[in-house]
């Protein structure tokens, strides 16, 4: 048997070890991507459920800070309250905090009756 016998029959070899090779490495790749595509699926699973962990956690931490500023707020305002004589001094305090912050030349302040007093006089001209 010379060079090209045993060139064929190496090529016979070849030729039979690849037709029985390649579908079992296909067959073996083909696990391989599925073992990968599960794994990267667990994984992305994991790291959704820590986001909604974490915006859980910070939703409960956001409205325990709004409770703790609304109690707070609610405090002061008691005591602002009965430090002025009740709510009706602390809304008077409250109209004077108003008034003091405003830029307006004419202000029209309630009175007992929660009617402004009117300007009548201030327009009418003097006829002399």
């Amino acid at each position: 048997m010379g060079c090209t016998g045993i060139g064929i029959v190496a090529g016979a070899i070849a030729l039979v070890v690849l037709m029985y090779g390649y579908p079992q490495y296909r067959v073996y790749s083909q696990r391989l991507s599925g073992e990968a595509a599960l794994a990267e699926a667990q994984s992305s699973r994991q790291v959704a459920i820590l986001e909604a962990r974490a915006k859980k956690e910070s939703a409960i931490a956001l409205a325990e800070a709004e409770v703790i500023r609304a109690e707070g707020a609610a405090k002061a305002n008691a005591i602002l309250q009965n430090s002025l004589g009740g709510p009706e001094g602390y809304l008077r305090y409250l109209q004077i905090q108003a008034l003091e912050s405003t830029r307006a030349s004419l202000i029209y302040i309630p009175t007992e009756a929660g009617l402004p007093v009117t300007e009548a006089r201030r327009l009418t001209v003097r006829a002399e």
